[in-house]
């Protein structure tokens, strides 16, 4: 499978009775990756439609990235009624070569994780909060329901912390195990460990 920039899910087709449907805990879990963009913007999302195609609500606001290597979201979380549904996690990355989309699908439940040994920040990343003009104004057919709250986080990296506040924006790119995409490096969702980079 390939990463692409076709909305909502790259070269990715969600079928969940073909996909290694991996969980994601509502309370919060951590979504890894691997850049090979120096920087980018990068806007993590999902929804209930098993098809993709719509109702996408933006988990976080958007991150930019500074700095090539390991990345890792941590706190992601979904509304707690979602425990116990099926639906997709998508991630949509603004990159210098574009707009880059991938899709991970998922079965929501109850509780939280505390991130595993992939979860890491390489030395000298630094992530913040940010809005994006592109990713906020993604097509119809992926848009996201934008969340009008306004958050306030801190990203750590080894030896780095960054701090801002900004409003929900988009997301970037996501892959099941049974597919690998190349678009920036490797991405983890659960136990679904995901090549993402740029064909």
């Amino acid at each position: 499978m390939t990463v692409s920039a076709t909305p909502p899910c790259g070269s990715f087709t969600v079928d969940f009775s073909k996909d290694n449907v991996t969980d994601f805990h509502v309370g919060g879990d951590f979504i890894a990756m691997t850049s090979i963009h120096p920087m980018a913007t990068w806007l993590f999302r999902a929804t209930l439609d098993q098809t993709a195609s719509g109702n996408w609500s933006d988990l976080l606001s958007a991150v930019v990235q500074t700095g090539l290597g390991d990345y890792c979201e941590t706190g992601i979380m979904v509304p707690s009624t979602w425990a116990g549904s099926k639906g997709v996690v998508g991630v949509v990355q603004d990159a210098p070569d574009g707009i880059l989309y991938q899709c991970s699908t998922v079965n929501f439940i109850a509780g939280f994780i505390t991130p595993s040994g992939i979860c890491k920040n390489v030395t000298g990343l630094s992530a913040a909060y940010t809005t994006d003009a592109k990713l906020s104004s993604l097509p119809a057919t992926a848009a996201a329901t934008s969340n009008p709250a306004t958050f306030t986080g801190t990203s750590t990296s080894t030896g780095s912390t960054a701090t801002s506040t900004a409003k929900a924006s988009e997301a970037q790119t996501i892959d099941p195990y049974g597919g690998l995409s190349m678009l920036v490096g490797l991405i983890t969702i659960g136990s679904a460990t995901l090549m993402a980079g740029r064909l």
